[in-house]
């Protein structure tokens, strides 16, 4: 019997090549450069690989990329540029390019920046949804360097005490490279989950806990179903109590840094497939202090949070981005698990695009 037979019947584990293969075609077929396609396409799969399906191929591919290509609301080929600039900062209009491509684009000139004058930071317009945020923070790692990346989004989170969503999910990511250990890679939304949760919960016909989102009127609900129509969440943290205020304050920091600095929209204002704005940073370790003395007491600081005694009925202590690293090191060989749904939507696309699927 498989090691999979409780998912076989609704998923399907698919080899990353194959998947990445299938992506870059379909972002080909739909007017993307090769060389942009294939970067786009390794963001997503990366996502999978490392258990992040929120962001990965599921989520995006039919409800954002594809039909934002196909109504050009994203453009294939985007004429990147800065339009403003000094040593160690840049602004970046993307041109309403796909996020994955503009994202890219964007850390590589922090990181260019960083190894100049010891720190980078970009901050972009007009770009699009570009993923999963720890992409880019985790670009800085292989050059010795800690790296940062947040965006803004859609509105879906209620300011603490607000009856309507004014924030995004805002997600903020920081990679920070160690010697022996796998990096500390920090990857978060700061509301207390995400929409997709849930719709699980309710495709489930479970109750959510109290704290994850709230009713048409604003009001706290565990209502699945209630949560499901008002797609109100709380910021992270939940109520008041619970410091749901702190979450409220990283979610506005996170637009401030990526919409009112870059001059594009901020999240309340931002659409499906509209503009949004991103802010990328990179700390050169060795302008700080010497990189294998920093990566060494890395590798301390992160021990000592896996060495930890666990509580009652738990294994382990983990850091953040450890479970990822394991995972992603586990699908490498098993292959990502896709939703039956999802294998059928890629190779309706690619029947439609007529792309010779390898899924």
């Amino acid at each position: 019997m498989s090691q999979h037979s409780h998912l076989d019947k609704a998923y399907q584990y698919i080899q990353s090549k194959d998947l990445h293969n299938i992506v870059c075609q379909i972002f080909i077929k739909l007017g993307i450069p090769k060389d942009d396609a294939a970067k786009a396409a390794t963001v997503l799969v990366t996502a999978d690989l490392r258990g992040v399906e929120s962001h990965g191929v599921s989520n995006y591919m039919e409800v954002t990329y594809v039909p934002g290509l196909k109504s050009n609301l994203i453009n294939p080929t985007p004429n990147i540029k800065i339009i403003r600039e000094s040593a160690s900062t840049a602004l970046v209009d993307g041109d309403r390019g796909l996020g994955m491509v503009v994202g890219q684009w964007a850390m590589k000139l922090a990181i260019k920046k960083a190894k100049k004058y010891g720190t980078g930071f970009v901050t972009v317009s007009n770009s699009r949804h570009f993923g999963m945020a720890g992409y880019y923070s985790m670009m800085a790692l292989s050059e010795d360097m800690i790296g940062l990346s947040m965006t803004n989004a859609t509105p879906h989170v209620l300011p603490t005490f607000g009856a309507e969503p004014m924030m995004g999910t805002n997600p903020i990511s920081l990679a920070v490279p160690a010697n022996k250990e796998c990096p500390f890679v920090l990857d978060m939304a700061t509301s207390t989950v995400a929409v997709g949760k849930i719709l699980i919960a309710n495709r489930l016909g479970l109750p959510i806990p109290y704290g994850w989102a709230a009713d048409l009127s604003g009001e706290i609900t565990t209502d699945s179903n209630i949560a499901r129509e008002s797609k109100k969440l709380m910021p992270l943290g939940g109520t008041k109590e619970l410091g749901g205020h702190k979450g409220y304050g990283l979610a506005t920091m996170v637009d401030i840094l990526c919409g009112v600095l870059s001059g594009s929209v901020i999240s309340s204002n931002i659409v499906r497939n509209g503009p949004v704005g991103h802010f990328f940073g990179a700390f050169n370790i060795e302008s700080f202090r010497d990189t294998q003395e920093f990566k060494n007491d890395m590798d301390y600081l992160l021990k000592s949070l896996k060495n930890t005694p666990p509580i009652e009925n738990e294994d382990r202590v983990y850091y953040a981005g450890l479970i990822e690293e394991e995972v992603y090191q586990q699908r490498l060989i098993t292959g990502i698990p896709l939703a039956n749904k999802v294998v059928e939507t890629l190779r309706n696309f690619a029947i439609e695009l007529d792309i010779s699927s390898t899924i």
